[in-house]
């Protein structure tokens, strides 16, 4: 209401008033099923296998979300965020990057491991088969919506997809939105997705001193890290997990920094036993998350209002600060 009129008043002077109602982060309510796929790319000879979470009944079509795992990681990781996502009525698509999966560990012994990751980040490779993954997977899931007798048919709206990610996963994500890939920049973005999330970005070295890389992201981001965020591979610092958020001009961007939060903590299954204290940042992140893919992919003006205004900082509270650029 408008304070200080009462609704006669604002009436008669020809005002009219429209009642927003305001937003609550969605929580999951349905039923969640997985399906599993392994897709064969010809074009570049290689298996994508994905692991897909999404609800088994009510609206359609329904917005996707495809995410892109750490570096190690597989098509089974981050299941809290797939089930949740899928809960709250998304369809979750997980790819599996082969050359930068759990392949890089499994079955060696463990003073090889940390050596055996290295190399696989190292390769060119691995970082750019990952965004052309997901790419692909767009390709596979739209074909997918229009054959019959799977149960992903119908359902997925191609005008509503979200890229998400991990570490790799969301260097990854960074490509796919229009960070620019290598020394000449190269573009890997792809124009059918609309929002990003990005948790616990990379950033090499040399990005540090020139930024100009991020300038090109052209779609909004929801930028994730934590105030213990470094690198386990690599040299990325906590500290410098904002500068892609610094620099991203072209659209809307947000800077949650939960503090206390590690690298782990994004990657529930990684940890050897679960912590409350990543219980409660797990809650954080997906619900922070769910309202930004509804307002940014299901164009939800209340759920922007949440992210724009006061009500995430209230949310979150001490948990974490909140930077906005939208």
């Amino acid at each position: 209401m408008l304070r200080g009129v009462s609704v006669p008043c604002a009436l008669l002077l020809g005002f009219s008033i429209r009642v927003t109602a305001t937003y609550v982060p969605t929580q999951p309510s349905a039923e969640v099923a997985i399906v599993r796929y392994i897709w064969h790319d010809s074009a570049r000879n290689r298996d994508i296998p994905v692991q897909i979470y999404y609800p088994t009944s009510g609206e359609r079509p329904l917005p996707i979300v495809i995410f892109s795992h750490g570096l190690g990681g597989t098509r089974e990781g981050y299941e809290y965020l797939g089930r949740y996502w899928a809960g709250c009525r998304y369809i979750s698509v997980h790819v599996q990057h082969l050359g930068s999966d759990d392949s890089v560990w499994k079955g060696k012994p463990f003073a090889e491991v940390r050596a055996s990751m290295e190399a696989a980040v190292a390769k060119p490779d691995n970082a750019l088969n990952r965004p052309r993954d997901v790419s692909f997977a767009i390709e596979q899931l739209l074909q997918l919506n229009s054959q019959t007798g799977n149960p992903l048919s119908g359902r997925l709206d191609s005008k509503r997809i979200a890229v998400a990610g991990h570490s790799f996963g969301a260097w990854t994500t960074l490509a796919i939105a229009g960070e620019g890939v290598g020394p000449t920049h190269i573009s890997l973005a792809d124009p059918r997705v609309k929002a990003a999330i990005v948790m616990s970005p990379p950033v090499a070295k040399g990005q540090r001193h020139d930024t100009s890389a991020f300038s090109t992201i052209g779609i909004p981001v929801l930028y994730l890290t934590g105030t213990q965020d470094d690198s386990p591979i690599g040299d990325t610092r906590a500290a410098d997990r904002r500068i892609p958020f610094d620099h991203t001009s072209g659209a809307a961007a947000f800077f949650v920094n939960f503090v206390g939060a590690d690298h782990m903590t994004f990657a529930r299954h990684v940890r050897p036993s679960e912590s409350p204290n990543d219980d409660r940042f797990h809650g954080l992140i997906t619900k922070t998350t769910t309202a930004y893919l509804d307002a940014y992919v299901r164009d939800d003006a209340s759920a922007r209002q949440w992210l724009i205004g006061h009500e995430i900082n209230a949310a979150l509270g001490p948990a974490a600060s909140v930077e906005k650029r939208p």
